[in-house]
Formats: structure tokens, sequence, C-alpha cells
């Protein structure tokens, strides 16, 4: 355990520089173009390379030392903020340069992402692995409180520059607590399949081995349908909010704010904790919790309905991320997670790029308009939602809350899913896997 709190502490203090880069950067986009389609742009071409290089990348983790890939994936980091800080410096710096060095940033950063997942259960004992990764959560969060905050204050005082430095520091903490530990290796089990396996069979391995084992087919059934409308209510939280107060940016802050505290607090109090002893319990609760308190957001009508409500719903979010990737861990041999770890985490990855799209079409051209006045739906739900603008994006967005209630309320009657760690060592493995038994 030791040996992982110390590359956590050097990534949260990374993840802090990276995100003050991230929202300083943001801020120079929108003052540079005023286009919201430039900003949505750099988020597309940061997701686009986790798709593309997610199999591959498992491959690689599977096959080469962690550590040294989490090392290459710094060394990448840093040389993006170089090129980007370089340019600015020589006033040459464009949006379009951004929209390759995020691709560049992203692919190599998935890279690191699943290297340091396939290490834990490696660093950490079993019984410990929700609340390691409990206190992975508190990394983004903490980040998401802080960041903003930090880069809000710096930049109109000392520039964009001022932010490149402080990210390069922090980048130099997370290299130098890498370079200072040792992350075991997997053992190598004989692999007499290996060379006569095709590109395909390696690149489909990971989805194979889920498919062979019903329990794991049944944890990335339940999460995908859990993803998809909680990801779609993500993405309209921030137009429902601004929509229904007249485009205040400051409530939306403060709601946003204490829904980073509550996410804080929930990983803290998880690292403390432990989780339930049957993880599946911390899964399913979690998706019935969180999306309780995502309705109330949305039938709130008050600063401080929303606040609480966000801020309760936040502190579940490590619970049911935790309790899932704990079981995951636990299922799979260390030699394969990077394999399999990279398929799920490629489904999610491709959920995260397609909601988006799913979400602005469901919001302007069906659910706004049947909100209207003279629309469909206006005379069933405009005595709870209204019949003004935003009305709509809060229907489908309590809709899409509700229904990861629901999905939650299934797991329970889903026997595979249920009882997934009972079944845990009657795992099989597929065929043509490129492991002997």
């Amino acid at each position: 355990m030791r040996t992982f709190l110390i590359i956590w502490l050097g990534q949260i203090i990374s993840t802090i520089g990276s995100f003050m880069t991230v929202f300083a950067l943001t801020i120079w986009v929108w003052d540079k173009t005023g286009s919201a389609t430039a900003l949505a742009l750099v988020g597309f071409f940061a997701q686009m390379p986790k798709i593309l290089i997610t199999t591959f990348a498992g491959i690689a983790v599977d096959r080469f030392n962690r550590r040294f890939l989490m090392i290459l994936a710094e060394v990448v980091a840093v040389l993006c903020t170089l090129a980007i800080a370089i340019l600015y410096l020589n006033q040459q710096l464009q949006v379009w340069h951004l929209y390759i060095i995020v691709m560049l940033y992203g692919g190599f950063g998935q890279l690191q992402v699943l290297a340091y997942s396939a290490s834990i259960s490696l660093l950490v004992p079993k019984e410990q692995f929700t609340r390691a990764e409990s206190l992975g959560s508190a990394v983004n969060y903490s980040a998401a409180i802080f960041s903003p905050a930090l880069a809000g204050f710096i930049y109109p005082r000392l520039g964009l520059q001022a932010i490149f430095w402080i990210d390069l520091t922090t980048f130099a903490a997370a290299f130098i607590t890498l370079l200072i530990v040792k992350i075991p290796q997997p053992a190598v089990e004989p692999n007499h399949r290996d060379n006569t396996e095709s590109l395909w069979q390696k690149l489909t391995f990971g989805f194979r081995y889920i498919w062979a084992n019903p329990s794991l087919t049944a944890m990335a059934i339940a999460f995908t349908l859990f993803a998809i409308p909680n990801d779609i209510s993500k993405v309209l939280y921030t137009p429902m909010i601004l929509a229904r107060t007249g485009g205040n940016s400051e409530i939306l802050g403060t709601v946003t704010t204490a829904a980073g505290i509550g996410g804080v607090i929930g990983a803290i109090a998880l690292s403390i904790w432990g989780g339930f002893h049957r993880r599946i319990h911390g899964m399913l609760l979690g998706f019935i919790g969180h999306g309780i308190f995502r309705t109330l957001i949305g039938l709130g009508q008050t600063v401080s309905v929303w606040m609480g409500a966000h801020f309760l719903s936040s502190t579940l979010i490590p619970l049911f991320y935790s309790s899932s990737n704990a079981i995951w861990y636990a299922t799979i041999p260390p030699g394969l997670q990077g394999r399999v770890l990279a398929a799920d985490q490629l489904i999610g990855v491709t959920v995260a790029a397609i909601t988006p799209l799913i979400a602005g079409f469901l919001a302007d051209r069906v659910f706004e308009p049947a909100m209207r006045p003279t629309g469909i739906l206006a005379p069933i739900f405009g005595n709870i939602f209204g019949t003004g603008t935003g009305s709509g994006i809060t229907l489908l967005f309590v809709s899409m809350t509700i229904c990861t209630v629901l999905v939650g309320i299934f797991g329970y009657t889903w026997r595979t899913l249920r009882k997934v760690e009972d079944l845990i060592p009657d795992q099989k493995l597929p065929e043509s896997s490129g492991v002997v038994d």
C-alpha cells in the first residue's frame, strides 16, 4: 500500500496542474474565438484517440513494464505542455494547434490510466481495492475544486505562461514519484499461442474474455445501461441550470463546486470505511442513490436544493465506481488486466463520445419543442417543469436520472449480476485466449 500511496500523491499534484492548464486554455480559446464549437472540438479531439488507442494500449500494458509506460505518458504530457508554451510565448499559438496536441495528450493519457489501473491489484491487498479506488476518485475531485480557483486567480494576473510553469512543476512531482518506486510486474504465464494469434485476435482478446465470463458480461452490460442515461444527464446539466437561472454562471459555479466537495468527501469517507464487504451492493446502491439525488436536482426550484442534491449525488460517485472497479480487479488475473480493462474502458469511452450527440438531438429536436405551450408533452408535464425555455431539457434530465435508478433496481433482480462475487471462481478463459490454464 505504501508504494501505491506514493504514486497517488504524485498523481494528485500532477492532476491539479493539468486541470489548471485545461481551465486556463478553455478561457484562452473562448477569449480568442467566442465559439462554443471551438471548445467542443478541443474536447472531441482529446476523446477520439482514446477510442482508437485503448485496445492497443491494453496489449502494451500486459506486455511491457507498466512503470515505464506511466513514465512515458508523463514525458509526452510534459512535451505537449512545452509545445503549447513555446507557441504561446512566441505569439504563434492557434486553436488548431490545440486540436493536434490534445490528441497526443489524450492518447498517451489513456495509456497511463490503463497502466495505473492494471497495477493496483499488484500494489494493494485485495481487501483494500475499494479503498484504493476511492483515493483515485479523490484525485480528480480535488483537482476539480482547487484547479479552477487557482487558475482563475493566476491567469488574469500573471497570464497563461505562469500556468504553464506551475503545470510543468507538478509534472515533475509525478515523474519523481514514478522514478523512486518499483511497480511489480505480473507473472508471465507460458504462452504457446501468442505467436500464432492474429492481430485481430489480440485486439479482441479483452472482449472475448468478458463475453466468456457471464458475471463479467453482466457487469459490463449493467454499467453501460447506467452510463448511457447518466452521461446524457451530465451533458444536460449545464444548459439546464443556465436555462433556469437566466444564464447565471455564478450559480452554475456554486452548484458545481458543491458537487466537487461532495465527491471529495465521498472519496475520503470511502477510503476510511473501505466500502461494503460485498462490493456489488456498493455499485447497485450507488446507482440507485445517485439517481435519486440527481432526480431532485431536476425537480428542485432553488439554488439551495440544487446544491444539496448535487452534493449528495456526488458523494456516491466514488462508491459505485470504486466498488465496480474493485470487482474487476479481483476477477481478472494481473497478467490479463491491461487487455480486459482496456475492453471495458473502451465501452465507457465510446458511450462518453456518443451521448453528447444523443443528448443534443433529444433536447433540441424532441423535448424542447414538445414542452412548449403548444407542445404535445406540455399538458402532461407542464405543471411540473413549466413550458418555458429549458423545460424540455429538464424533463429529459429527470427521465434519464430515473432510468439510472431503475438500472440499479434491475441489477438486484439479475442473479448473474447480484451473485457476481460468488461466481468469480468459476470464470473461464475464451478459446484462443493466448493464456494457458
